[in-house]
């Protein structure tokens, strides 16, 4: 018998934060080679290095790809995203990504938005020994210093409204 998904987030904890933490361990379909040529190139680039770092998991890389002065609908700040990389990669033995960008954005070549489609999941400690979460992302994104940063994030599960 499968169990289901109410079941399953019951057995492995809150899930509040895993959105948000899904979307920056995304990664692209299509990765360039080479040195990104356009805008559009450095995103995909970008949702690229964080599907790398979650996989590795490089808080440290994952954080620098956000703005210091992120902030998102729900009080979270930089630091507190931090925090929440560092509570799931004590708990997550493994992290695997399935990610679609659906639409990418840009906004005269200094902000640019990414939608985004990922399933997600990690093998844990908990009595079934993994997890699995499908969500969407509206991620707001600002071109400074030469690289794209994380300013903002509206998330929700796959076929719920975005907050």
């Amino acid at each position: 018998m499968m169990a289901e998904v109410s079941d399953i987030r019951a057995l492995t904890g809150s899930t509040s934060w895993r959105p948000l933490l899904t979307a920056l361990f995304a990664t692209g379909v299509v990765s360039c080679g080479g040195a990104p040529e356009s805008a559009e190139d450095e995103l995909r680039a970008w949702v690229d290095r964080g599907h790398e770092a979650a996989e590795q998991k490089d808080r440290g890389a994952l954080v620098d790809m956000i703005s210091p002065t992120y902030s998102d609908a729900r009080g979270n700040s930089r630091d507190d995203i931090e925090n929440l990389f560092r509570f799931y990669f004590l708990r997550a033995k493994k992290v695997g990504l399935l990610v679609s960008i659906d639409d990418i954005e840009i906004f005269d070549d200094s902000a640019a938005r990414v939608m985004l489609t990922v399933a997600m999941g990690a093998t844990t400690d908990s009595m079934l020994g993994f997890n699995a979460d499908a969500y969407e992302f509206d991620l707001e994104l600002e071109h400074v210093g030469g690289e794209w940063l994380l300013v903002s994030g509206r998330w929700s599960d796959v076929g719920n409204e975005l907050r």
